[in-house]
């Protein structure tokens, strides 16, 4: 019977069995003795031999007897009150104190197991001797070496089974962490894609839409009477909408933006300038100081789309005539400057990032940059235009990026 833990293990299983016929085959070996010695009371030490067994079989199909402590206690008396019987008729009886000793020691409490197993040693001790008629060492040494035998395995294995459940805990407890960690990561990792594409979606598509919107709308303001200029801006519309449709196929790929395939990130902001001014009343230039260093594409993008950014607010708040974008290489940084000369505002008084109101974008800028270690500057009066200055500082000379 299973002795020691709720849920039987192979181990605890075979264990189980081994003492089940041990009893057994002791009870049996007690009986079979009395018959072949040829004893008078023979016949009796038979039949209580087999009431002792009928009563510790009664054990292992009382499930109470494993779970409750009380009706553990309940049944080792009644077993142990036929052993005595069996030992005052036999003294091959003090055989059986050894399986008893396992039994009070796995059912009981510490220090009733031990008592219950001091009070069976000390009569198999008395048994034993009664029968003999007399008393020495060697009586006491027998019983008391099986007990202190029985102790040192049960509680030596009871020690390594708290250590397994501990061990096995901790396991769970870790494993429980470990998933809880996983999920936190992927919330985090959900949270920050969802936070790169909106800064992607307000630097590319929703700047392109806002663009084709201004086109649209100056086109419509020239008509009917002046059919031409209409005309021009419809097409400046068409090409910004191609444009646009082509960020959109590639932002839904993941690769590199397309102003920068086939170009530098100069060559990039320069055509950015060149398209700026052909689609709105706003001369935008480009300027490059300092000799060109290759850029990690992260940098590149960061720039260009900070650029975009920019150059889309001026257009569409600023109100001004010429707009200045200038790529400085300062050795271990990376400086891109936007001016321009429109009516300003105060940096101060800016409401918090709205995307549903179009204010997401120096919001999205300073992201991209504390990304990457850099910073944001922005020196704006209103009436006297408006200065962004984003810096980056370069990593260590490593090899040639690949260009994906």
């Amino acid at each position: 019977m299973n002795v020691s833990a709720p849920a039987l293990t192979p181990t605890t299983r075979a264990l189980a069995w081994c003492l089940h016929l041990l009893v057994v085959g002791l009870l049996v070996l007690v009986a079979a003795r009395a018959v072949t010695d040829g004893r008078s009371h023979a016949g009796a030490i038979a039949a209580v031999a087999a009431a002792c067994g009928l009563v510790y079989a009664a054990g292992p199909v009382l499930p109470r007897v494993r779970l409750v402590r009380r009706a553990a206690a309940w049944w080792l008396a009644a077993v142990g009150a036929v052993w005595l019987v069996l030992l005052a008729l036999s003294p091959e009886a003090v055989w059986v104190a050894f399986p008893l000793y396992f039994l009070q020691l796995h059912l009981l409490s510490r220090r009733a197991g031990l008592a219950a197993v001091s009070l069976t040693a000390v009569a198999a001790v008395a048994g034993y001797a009664a029968h003999t008629g007399s008393f020495g060492p060697a009586m006491v040494i027998g019983p008391t070496l099986g007990a202190a035998v029985a102790v040192a395995v049960v509680w030596g294995y009871q020690a390594l089974y708290r250590e397994s459940e501990q061990r096995r805990r901790l396991i769970e407890e870790l494993t429980a962490t470990r998933a809880d960690l996983a999920r936190a990561q992927h919330t985090a990792g959900v949270l920050a894609e969802r936070e790169r594409l909106a800064r992607e979606i307000h630097d590319t598509l929703a700047q392109g839409l806002s663009s084709i919107q201004l086109l649209l709308r100056a086109a419509e303001r020239a008509l009917p009477g002046r059919p031409d200029a209409a005309a021009g801006h419809v097409v400046a519309a068409r090409q910004a909408a191609v444009d646009n449709l082509a960020e959109a196929r590639r932002f839904v790929a993941a690769l590199t933006p397309p102003t920068l395939e086939g170009t530098t990130l100069a060559g990039a902001l320069e055509r950015l300038c060149a398209t700026t001014s052909a689609r709105h009343r706003i001369t935008a230039r480009f300027h490059l100081t300092g000799p060109p260093v290759p850029l990690p594409t992260a940098h590149e993008v960061a720039l260009l789309r900070i650029a975009q950014s920019a150059l889309a607010n001026t257009v569409r708040h600023a109100d001004a005539g010429t707009a200045e974008i200038t790529l400085s290489h300062l050795g271990d940084q990376v400086a891109l400057d936007v001016v321009d000369d429109g009516v300003g505002f105060d940096p101060d008084e800016l409401p918090p990032a709205d995307p549903e109101a179009g204010g997401f974008g120096l919001a999205a800028m300073r992201a991209r940059l504390d990304a990457l270690g850099g910073t944001l500057t922005i020196e704006s009066v209103p009436g006297h235009g408006t200065a962004l200055a984003a810096r980056l500082p370069l990593p260590p000379p490593t090899e040639p990026e690949a260009r994906p």
